[in-house]
């Protein structure tokens, strides 16, 4: 450690000639794990790297150290100060760096043996050199390209790392150019672009007469890198793509390159070009014919030959779908139709080889194809037949309208494709909470769920083409399970997760015949199939298929009313996994027919209050999470209102909400009557957990009924409260007489819980109180005073006087609803809040201002507590003291620092809502201006320039816009400025500018203060196109004030050399919304393509 110390003290000595051994010294001690210098050597070099001097030291640990550790660090050093550092440096010192990297590039790549052992040292050269292109061309290197041309041509091994510098500048330009000024990368293309000539015929030269084949392969790769880009009559207009496809595609060696540059090409579109795609398409695949056959058996038997070959079959299926994408309709002429046939017969092949990620390249083509198909079907079919019966005859072709290209061979096999691959539609973990308690988390966004519908929609396309074909697959499947030809679980599996995936394509008759097949099957399979463990399958799919087609079970009540019972049969199976999925059915039928079981049916008395009667029976083996879910299921058809227009009579909800409670009320009051005899019967584990279980029923059944459980809430808010004071009593001595440790204790932590689902239960309660049931005055006037209560033991008093560790969020959570939903009365509303401040607010600060990790979940909710303040209650805000007042401000600015992403973003949200408020309230809005505007524009420049809140870049935009037009546009009368201490005729406009100016120019030294002076004031000329006034332009829109931050924040240190993606979220989230509405309309259009849980409820049919 000692060395190490001292070599610390040399190497960070700048003022001394630079050690090299002894810094190769400390790079070899950082890379030997085993070496007990090797932590303090690590931090070393990362001090060293850090140094803002360490690259003046780059050329001599580049030329005297012989370690590829120590070189590679000096590469490193070097290409971090050209990112970050070279506006700062001198002329002489940039042209010496260029000079020094161009001269060491030339010697490592002269001969083929030093390139190939300096080659990883050569690509961080070669990186590096690219970033001074990023500085100096065009404008102060206006010949690089004729010097690569020129160099090129007396070096083959010169040329071919020419050709790498050339594609890292491509993709630098091209794929990563937030990383440089919009200018910038403006300026770099049309550089590009102009010089593309010299480049092309580099390229067309090695190609054409070069036989180096790992120059000839770094040529292809740096051409496919350019195709995207590059003018199109380099591409159409030379002998290239005959280049391509009849020189090096039968090469083995250069296929893979080949295809690729290919693929790049089949997926540009021009019109002038339509024939070169044709004639390039069928050069193509003359060519992949020679190589294989478009048979799924010899194509399985190249793609299990080598890595290389299971390669091929992998471009070869980007290539044929990227031309299909872009190009179909130019083959579907008579001419060119036996080509098309042939190329999808490929795709096909290959689309039925077990190797899911080739699968999804060619499923992502075939729902697009599938999709036209319909569309093309749909426009063809007129008359009286449906677009839902288009598999089958009928319909009449408009006059002169020729009939769409429908291969039907080939539909066949697509759709068999889908049935049998089809992807597991939902995940479902069984995970335990902080508590202890089972829960049910469903994962919705994987890779998988995606897979599945992708699938899902193209089967639907295709069904709808044609229904009988679609219709035959499965059912033949079917029968093979049934009878034992073809059984496997999981095959039974991805058939049933198919005809799932269906419903909704076929017109009612027609999913009625099906669905009775094909549930008739399952129950006869399930019968007869011995071993519990295939019959847990069964019974899974049998749950998982009905649960599909609610329209069918609304439309049959008889079949409704027997799959709900056979579901109560499957909640007495004890295989693991059955119970859990009936009562997940149970819920979505629930959900989708609610209505059906609180109406008459056949004259008969509605379900529901059979259904009441049967609770105990039913519930009986479920687990406490299933036995949640059942109740939430129940409840949910109490949610259902008849239209007032209907003529049958309603049934009493309230009683019926009562009766499905009736078990849990039971053990609520026998619970209460023995606390009545005993208190200590409260501190009994069994007591504590039953009463954890009735708080969790309820809790589900109030976030189902929503304001119907005001009724229940009646009976059991006063006792329940005495519970919440009784344990909090109780937990306060316990930590009193056992310390912090007493909060992991068993007992405390059960009554913890308790505690939480009361809290919870209410706030659900408060969230969805709403009119007729539970007006919320009503609500306010009787839930109100006791949540309001000064005691110790009250709500905001317990959550005072308990230490941080045993404070929970659910008590901000729950004031943030009871603020955002009940009216607190005109006169009354800010002393309520107010006292809710003054119990919650100072005591939770003190608690997360220490560092940005603990407490997570209260810091979260209470600015979220802050915000409902901010929106429901502003002027309760600002009429507390002023060191208060402060409090709030201070608070706002912390959470804007956060480096959890969703506070941060709290964070914005509720300062952009504070200075619309303050805005709007100019009573009090210039002793606010006076007391924080400048410590709030520090604090959101501060995190603007940090690079850790990229992804807030809109709202920092928007709230610097914002708090700078108040004042360029005269809004801010009071001074910001200390009077005595300015110069006469200053004014609030001129000193911003001045304080902005002075803040950036102390942060950023490197900046120079006229590139300051010219974000801040803008151009002096004031040129009505090119010019601008800076940040104080109050004319410039927020985009074009967001690109000028953008620009500002890519020239500054810390963005110079980082992925600044985020800072074009916002354009990146406002695209994606646009083409989910879209999409979301698009698929809306077709029947089944949605989800029948995605669509909105319409209880018109019932």
């Amino acid at each position: 450690m000692g060395s190490i110390e001292e070599a610390r003290a040399l190497l960070l000595d700048f003022s001394q000639p630079f050690d090299v051994a002894l810094f190769e010294k400390v790079v070899e001690a950082a890379y030997q794990a085993a070496n007990p210098d090797q932590p303090p050597a690590s931090r070393l070099l990362v001090e060293l790297q850090e140094h803002p001097d360490m690259w003046t030291r780059a050329d001599a640990i580049l030329e005297q150290c012989s370690s590829p550790s120590a070189r590679f660090f000096g590469a490193l050093v070097l290409t971090d100060a050209i990112k970050t550092k070279w506006k700062a440096m001198s002329p002489e010192h940039r042209d010496g760096i260029k000079n020094y990297v161009v001269q060491k590039i030339i010697a490592l790549s002269s001969d083929e043996a030093t390139m190939q052992a300096e080659k990883v040292f050569l690509h961080k050269l070669n990186m590096a050199l690219v970033c001074i292109l990023q500085h100096e061309w065009p404008h102060n290197w206006p010949d690089f390209i004729s010097e690569i041309y020129s160099a090129s041509a007396s070096n083959e091994v010169l040329c071919e790392n020419n050709m790498h510098i050339l594609q890292l500048l491509s993709e630098e330009v091209f794929e990563v150019k937030d990383q440089i000024t919009s200018t910038k990368a403006k300026a770099l293309k049309e550089s590009l672009n102009k010089e593309f000539a010299q480049i092309f015929d580099l390229c067309f030269k090695v190609l054409q007469g070069s036989e180096r084949p790992s120059l000839l392969n770094g040529t292809l790769v740096t051409l496919q890198r350019f195709l995207t880009w590059i003018p199109l009559g380099y591409i159409f207009e030379t002998p290239l793509i005959l280049l391509l496809v009849e020189k090096f595609f039968p090469v083995p060696m250069f296929r893979h390159a080949t295809i690729e540059c290919l693929t790049e090409i089949a997926s540009l579109k021009d019109e002038q070009y339509d024939t070169v795609f044709v004639q390039m398409y069928i050069q193509f695949l003359n060519q992949v014919t020679q190589v294989i056959q478009p048979d799924t058996t010899t194509i399985a038997a190249l793609y299990d030959h080598s890595d290389s070959d299971e390669k091929f079959v992998k471009l070869l299926a980007l290539f044929l779908s990227n031309f299909f994408k872009a190009h179909l309709p130019l083959l579907e002429t008579s001419e060119h139709q036996r080509a098309l046939d042939h190329g999808l017969l490929y795709l096909i092949c290959i689309s039925e080889l077990e190797d899911n990620e080739i699968f999804k390249i060619c499923l992502d083509y075939w729902r697009d194809f599938s999709s036209e198909l319909y569309t093309a079907a749909t426009q063809f079919r007129t008359g009286q037949r449906p677009p839902l019966a288009l598999g089958g005859g009928g319909g009449v072709a408009a006059p002169g309208q020729r009939e769409p290209y429908r291969p039907e061979a080939l539909l066949h096999r697509i759709r068999t494709v889908m049935i049998c691959k089809m992807a597991k539609p939902e995940e479902v973990l069984v995970v335990e909470d902080e508590n202890g308690d089972i829960v049910r988390e469903a994962q919705r966004d994987t890779e998988v769920i995606a897979q599945y519908k992708t699938m899902r929609e193209t089967l639907v396309f295709l069904t709808h083409l044609n229904y009988d074909d679609t219709d035959s697959i499965m059912l033949d499947k079917l029968s093979a399970q049934v009878d034992g030809s073809a059984w496997s679980p999981h095959s039974l599996n991805t058939l049933c997760w198919a005809i799932g995936s269906i419903s909704g394509a076929m017109s009612e008759e027609e999913e009625k015949r099906f669905l009775v097949i094909v549930i008739k099957d399952l129950l006869h399979l399930c019968e007869n199939k011995r071993g519990k463990d295939n019959k847990a399958v069964i019974a899974s799919n049998i749950m998982y298929v009905v649960g599909q087609y609610p329209r069918f079970l609304r439309a049959h009540w008889k079949f409704l009313r027997t799959v709900v019972n056979k579901l109560f049969e499957f909640m007495h199976e004890l295989h693991p996994g059955v119970r859990d999925m009936a009562c997940d059915t149970f819920l979505k039928i629930a959900q989708k027919c609610k209505r059906k079981f609180v109406t008459r049916q056949n004259n008969e008395q509605p379900y529901f209050y059979e259904l009441t009667e049967k609770v105990p029976v039913h519930t009986r083996e479920l687990e406490p999470h299933q036995i949640y879910t059942f109740y939430e299921a129940s409840a949910c058809m109490l949610s259902d209102r008849l239209p007032p227009s209907a003529a049958e009579e309603p049934l009493d909800r309230t009683q019926c909400l009562l009766a499905l409670l009736a078990q849990p009320n039971a053990a609520w009051t026998a619970i209460m009557t023995a606390a009545g005899a005993s208190i200590d019967s409260l501190w009994q584990h069994d007591t504590v957990r039953e009463l954890q279980k009735i708080l969790k029923i309820n809790q589900r059944i109030c976030s189902a009924v929503g304001g119907l459980y005001y009724s229940q809430l009646g009976n059991t808010f006063v006792d329940m409260m005495n519970i919440y004071k009784t344990y909090s009593d109780q937990m306060f001595n316990f930590v009193a007489q056992n310390g912090e440790i007493g909060i992991h204790h068993a007992v405390f932590k059960a009554m913890r819980g308790v505690k939480r689902d009361i809290l919870r239960l209410l706030a659900t309660f408060v969230s969805r109180c709403a009119e007729p049931d539970a007006p919320p005055a009503d609500v306010a006037e009787n839930v109100l005073p006791i949540l309001l209560e000064a005691t110790p033991n009250g709500v905001l008093g317990d959550y005072f006087r308990s230490i941080p560790q045993a404070r929970d969020a659910d008590v901000l959570a729950l004031y943030s609803t009871v603020i955002a939903k009940l009216p607190l009365g005109d006169g009354g509303s800010g002393s309520a809040v107010q006292h809710i401040m003054e119990a919650l607010f100072q005591c939770t600060l003190e608690m997360i201002v220490g560092n940005f990790e603990d407490f997570p979940d209260i810091r979260l909710q209470f600015f979220q507590l802050l915000r409902s303040i901010n929106q429901h209650s502003f002027g309760s805000l600002f009429s507390v003291p002023p060191e208060q007042q402060k409090l709030v401000v201070d608070s706002v600015a912390w959470a804007i620092r956060h480096t959890e992403r969703n506070i941060a973003e709290t964070g914005l949200d509720i300062l952009y809502e504070l200075l619309q408020n303050v805005e709007r309230h100019p009573q009090m809005a210039q002793e606010f201006y006076r007391g924080f505007l400048l410590e709030l524009i520090k604090e959101v420049f501060h995190v603007m320039t940090d690079r850790l809140h990229k992804n807030g870049f809109k709202m920092h935009s928007t709230l610097l816009r914002h708090m700078i037009h108040v004042v360029e546009m005269g809004q801010v009368t009071t001074p910001l400025f200390d009077l005595s201490a300015a110069t006469p005729g200053m004014t609030n406009q001129a000193f911003l500018r001045e304080h902005i100016t002075g803040l950036l120019v102390s942060a950023f030294p490197h900046l120079t203060k006229a590139q300051v002076v010219l974000f801040v004031s803008g151009t002096k000329s004031q040129d009505p196109i090119h010019g601008h006034q800076g940040l104080f332009d109050v004319n410039m829109d927020l985009p074009t004030f967001k690109q000028l931050l953008r620009d500002f924040l890519v020239q500054i240190k810390e963005f110079a050399a980082e992925d600044n993606q985020d800072l074009y979220y916002e354009e990146t989230q406002q695209t994606r919304e646009q083409q989910l509405t879209s999409e979301h309309a698009r698929r809306q259009a077709v029947p089944g393509i949605l989800n029948p849980y995605e669509v909105p409820d319409d209880m018109a049919d019932l």
